[in-house]
């Protein structure tokens, strides 16, 4: 029999640890659960301010995520808490705004140096803290143009404006994660509902004899009809009683439907990293524009965006959440896009863990450090298998194979298009672009063009540069942006993009979306294709049912809508180049490394995200090198969509 602990146990618990741990002068006068949390409402937070390791220890002897909040009769003034905030932070700092969560007793303070704000050792923060009772919330303001920032601080002034509903939310979520529960069903089944056999609508159902929980939602980029959304049509999939849902990154084959979740019921909440729910809501917008733009009717509007807003937890690498009475989340980075993570599903006490890929890279990029491979338990691995069947060229041969076919095309004063995703790969094509200039590898006139929401996704990844490689890191921190160039032009309207592609001047143009499935790039190509001395290049996966991979495959006339809205035969002439050693997924020598290398090692490996021959190619070979990667008995599974697989216990 597995026990958990009823609700009222849990807040004795605390309060017992309380008694043991926390000075009396503390004052404490409630606790809450609210979302995964356990808030502690006190009414001297200068003794915690002045000794920060007492809240540690607590949560360290509870297991449980702890917050400390101050009680509202003790807070000061609005205006007095500013003025405390300006003289105790240095001006080098560079506050540029200072907002008040009156509900959740949150400053948050918009600032382009982050760490001054806080202070060494969170001294700043901790001052604050004790002489205003407000907890300190940082977020960074990086150099660029206010506009690329106008989704980022919608999302935080939207959640300001909601604190009331928010706080009601994880109050809501907290009692459920806590419930208590006392039963002997001890199993876990696993079912893909979509981004099995496939690449596209990834999304996978974790169920045990208590909770219910979904692994990404997303869309299948190729797909139409009924092979467009994941199943969730099933039995056991009801959204009002989901426990959680987990996005690992913000591409649409892994969230573009997570707002749908909420048109039909699911009001719990959506665990992500920072990165993923600033990027997730800017490409869920512009998903739906493209969709209306295009008559085709969205699966949800932009008040299941807002809702979805309302019911992000962002979680950090490494920190361990109660996500369920019997689960616990840690992520751990991916190395695949900014914010993407390994989900680790920690299930019972000790029952079963769970380590979900999602995408990941295992090898550095420009742009992001290599996936993690070291996990406190792994008995199941779920592993993306994209490229399980071959292997790609090395980064730095890409790149100049990419250098030499923009060359090549310039020299014939023809136009390179460039299909990237928003998020990833148009970062890291940027950084190469930028560094051929500085270095002089291409004409120092040649203009690179940018358009889609790209500008807007690179100011998210100047905001977070402590997720971004070591080199990029250091860049921004010194007040650089390495992806910005004198010849970096944003694109601004269609006008601008139709004198660009009638221009006689040579370009590159990188522009959304990635698989020629929408969004500006397919504009480009319907002006660029029958131009012979043009270059359609392709530097990501494209998925099979997309325009990119019919092209990719051999297609040269292909019906679009032309200008005067007419559908129109375009003939392919320009040339096709597709360049593999970009893409943010591991290729088959990166994914058995991955294996070799990660600890401890899982006794069943479930592949998915890749299509058949990626899959079966995959697991042969891991089949027959099961001893070199140090699995000599392990279990493997290929499953199709609807399969289940039962991984521990019994129904």
């Amino acid at each position: 029999m597995f026990r958990l602990y009823k609700r009222s146990e849990v807040k004795n618990i605390v309060l017992t640890i309380m008694s043991q741990l926390m000075p009396k002068e503390v004052q404490i006068s409630r606790i809450e659960f609210e979302g995964p949390e356990i808030a502690i409402y006190i009414r001297n937070p200068k003794i915690l301010a002045e000794h920060p390791e007492i809240a540690r220890d607590i949560a360290k002897k509870l297991k449980k995520r702890i917050v400390i909040r101050t009680d509202p009769a003790i807070r000061k003034s609005k205006k007095e808490t500013e003025e405390i905030i300006k003289q105790l932070v240095p001006p080098e700092a560079g506050i540029k705004e200072i907002k008040f969560d009156e509900v959740l007793g949150e400053v948050i303070v918009k600032a382009h140096k982050v760490g001054l704000v806080y202070g060494k050792g969170r001294s700043i923060y901790n001052k604050i803290l004790a002489e205003t009772g407000w907890r300190l919330n940082v977020v960074r303001v990086p150099p660029v143009d206010p506009r690329d920032l106008d989704t980022l601080n919608k999302i935080i002034d939207y959640m300001l404006s909601q604190s009331s509903y928010r706080l009601s939310f994880l109050r809501s979520s907290g009692e459920r994660i806590h419930r208590g529960v006392i039963f002997e069903n001890r199993y876990v089944r696993i079912t893909g509902l979509g981004g099995f056999m496939e690449v596209g609508r990834s999304a996978i159902l974790v169920e045990t004899g208590e909770s219910r929980v979904l692994l990404d939602v997303g869309i299948n980029p190729g797909g139409d009809g009924f092979s467009l959304y994941p199943r969730l049509d099933i039995e056991q999939l009801k959204p009002e009683e989901l426990d959680a849902v987990i996005v690992t990154h913000a591409h649409l084959d892994h969230m573009g439907l997570v707002p749908y979740l909420f048109k039909y019921g699911y009001r719990g909440p959506v665990y992500v990293t920072k990165p993923t729910r600033d990027l997730m809501v800017l490409l869920q917008l512009d998903l739906l524009d493209i969709m209306q733009r295009g008559n085709q009717k969205p699966p949800y509007t932009q008040l299941e965006v807002k809702k979805m807003i309302l019911h992000t937890i962002p979680l950090e690498y490494g920190e361990v959440t109660d996500i369920a009475p019997d689960i616990k989340l840690t992520f751990y980075n991916a190395g695949h896009i900014l914010g993407s993570a390994m989900a680790h599903l920690h299930i019972g006490e000790g029952l079963h863990n769970i380590v979900y890929t999602g995408d990941f890279k295992f090898g550095r990029t420009r742009l992001l450090d290599k996936a993690n491979t070291v996990f406190p338990r792994v008995e199941t691995l779920i592993m993306e298998s994209t490229y399980g069947d071959r292997d790609q060229p090395r980064r730095d041969v890409a790149e100049l194979e990419l250098i030499s076919t923009i060359s090549r095309t310039i020299s014939r004063k023809g136009k390179i298009l460039i299909p990237v995703m928003a998020v990833g790969r148009a970062q890291e094509i940027l950084l190469v672009l930028v560094d051929a200039l500085n270095r002089k590898l291409l004409p120092q006139e040649t203009k690179v063009y940018i358009d889609g929401s790209i500008r807007e996704v690179t100011a998210i990844h100047l905001t977070y540069p402590e997720l971004l490689s070591t080199q990029v890191r250091s860049r921004i921190l010194r007040d650089e942006n390495p992806f910005d160039h004198e010849n970096v032009i944003r694109v601004e309207g269609r006008q601008m993009r139709e004198d660009i592609a009638k221009s006689d001047e040579p370009a590159v143009i990188l522009a959304t979306a990635g698989m020629l499935n929408g969004g500006p790039s397919v504009e480009y190509l319907r002006m660029l294709a029958s131009d012979q001395r043009n270059t359609l290049v392709f530097v990501s996966y494209q998925a099979r049912g997309t325009l990119g991979r019919r092209i990719l495959d051999g297609e040269r006339e292909i019906t679009m809508v032309g200008e005067d809205g007419r559908l129109e035969v375009v003939k392919i002439n320009m040339e096709v180049k597709s360049i593999d050693g970009f893409s943010g997924h591991s290729d088959r020598r990166q994914l058995l490394a991955f294996l070799a290398n990660i600890k401890p090692k899982p006794k069943n490996i479930i592949l998915n995200h890749g299509e058949p021959q990626a899959i079966y190619s995959l697991a042969e070979t891991i089949r027959k090198k099961s001893k070199y990667l140090g699995l000599p008995d392990v279990r493997m599974y290929t499953p199709s969509i609807l399969d289940s697989v039962h991984v521990a216990g019994y129904a």
